[in-house]
This record gives structure tokens, C-alpha cells and sequence, in this order.
């Protein structure tokens, strides 16, 4: 039966972590003390879930958990530095501390280490969202316990509720482009400088006629609605500026 450990202080042990190369030994005083943490912990680096959904999602709105009084958030896995490393760089998760436990003693003194040798994983993290403020747990969502990897819980937008429920979550924006195309280097350059994050779609003819009914680029969504090209984005955008 895996406990909530809401109103404990977290436990203390250093992180072996690695960036640009090197190692870096972290201790749990410098991550949590005075600070408001998100951490939310999973199976595994380079896992299905784990990469499809779980940390592209706290990639985009951690913006707007910082916004609401969120100081850092920090992925943890039983994993060693240089996967989690690479695994960073992978995701291209620039918003997000990642720690490497390695050794699993971060997870097993929060009671959420796990058998997951049928998988050939060895001991593994069940996963899991917290809420810390200044070293203590203030909230903790933990996946339900039954059979496979349930993601219910512990999701970024489950944790935004919780931290500021009625937060304006960024809308979804997708460029369909071509490559050397000028009006797409302009509407990519236009979302930039308002700090709007973007997904940007290679499209040949084919693509852009079945998305949008149109043959030029860029085609433009927003919130799942069609927009236009370059010049209705620019419209839009400065109607919302």
C-alpha cells in the first residue's frame, strides 16, 4: 500500500546528477529549502508514457505554474545522471530540473519504490506528483495502484488545478511549413517575441490541402481551430496583444 506522505518533510540525500558534461552532486536543502517545488516522479527515461505525455506536459505549462507561485519543477526517476541527462536533451525539457536516483534512495525513503523486474527494470519509482514548500509536502498525487502504468493523477494539468485552479492554460499552436518558406520565418518570429510556444509541422501539398483546404505555408492552428496563414496570424495576434 503506497502512503501519502503529505505534511512530512521530504527526505535527505544528494542527487548524482550531470549537465554540460560533469558531474554535479545535489543535495535535497538546495532544491526544496525556501522554495515551492513541483516534482512529479515516473517509471522510467525513454519510456512510452514518459516521454509521449507526462513530461512534454510539465514542459508547457511550467510557465504558467511558475506564474502561480511555483519556484522550479523537477522530474526524479531511478535512473543514473547520464540517462537522465541525455533524456533531457531528448525532450528538450529546458523548464525542468531532472535528478537522477539512481541508487533508488530518494524513491524508497518516499515509499514509492517498486518491483518492476517483470519488465526487466529492477526497482523503479511508482509514479507520482507532489506539491513542497520549503521541504514539506503539501500535496501528493499518487497513481492509483492495479496492473500496467496508470497515468490519472499525476499529470501536470491535474497539478495546475490544484496549485491555481483557475489558471488560463496557453493555447495549442501548430505551423504546418515548408522548408525555405519567408511568411513561415516570420510567424515563427512573431509567436517568439511573445513567448508563445509552437509545434511546428514539415507539410508537403497533400498535407496542406487535407489539413486547412489551402497549398501555401504557413497554415496555422490555434486551439484547434483554423486560423490562416502568416498575415490572419498577425491579425490575431494583434487583437490579442
Amino acid at each position: 500500500m503506497l502512503e501519502s506522505k503529505e505534511g512530512q518533510h521530504i527526505p535527505e540525500v544528494t542527487f548524482r546528477a550531470r549537465s554540460g558534461g560533469r558531474w554535479h552532486d545535489i543535495g535535497t536543502a538546495e532544491i526544496f529549502a525556501g522554495k515551492t517545488v513541483v516534482v512529479f516522479s515516473l517509471p522510467g527515461a525513454f519510456t512510452p508514457t514518459c516521454s509521449s505525455s507526462h513530461v512534454p506536459r510539465y514542459q508547457e505549462l511550467a510557465p504558467t505554474l511558475k506564474a502561480h507561485g511555483v519556484d522550479e519543477v523537477v522530474c526524479v526517476s531511478v535512473n543514473d545522471g547520464f540517462v537522465m541527462e541525455a533524456w533531457q536533451a531528448d525532450q528538450q525539457a529546458d523548464r525542468i530540473r531532472f535528478l537522477p536516483d539512481g541508487n533508488g534512495d530518494f524513491t524508497r525513503q518516499m515509499g514509492m519504490l517498486v518491483d518492476k523486474r517483470e519488465l526487466g527494470f529492477g526497482p523503479r519509482s511508482w509514479r507520482y506528483s507532489m506539491l513542497v514548500v520549503d521541504g514539506v509536502v503539501n500535496k501528493m498525487f499518487i497513481e492509483p495502484e492495479k496492473p500496467g502504468d496508470p497515468f490519472e493523477v499525476s499529470d501536470a494539468d491535474t497539478m495546475l488545478d490544484y496549485v491555481a485552479p483557475d489558471a488560463t492554460r496557453p493555447e495549442d499552436i501548430v505551423l504546418f511549413t515548408k522548408e525555405g518558406c519567408s511568411h513561415c520565418v516570420r510567424a515563427k518570429a512573431a509567436l517568439a517575441e511573445r513567448g508563445l510556444d509552437y509545434e511546428e509541422v514539415p507539410a508537403g501539398a497533400r498535407l496542406l490541402r487535407a489539413v486547412s483546404g489551402g497549398s501555401t505555408t504557413p497554415q496555422v492552428f490555434i486551439g484547434g481551430k483554423y486560423v490562416g496563414g502568416a498575415d490572419e496570424l498577425m491579425v490575431r495576434l494583434g487583437e490579442s496583444s
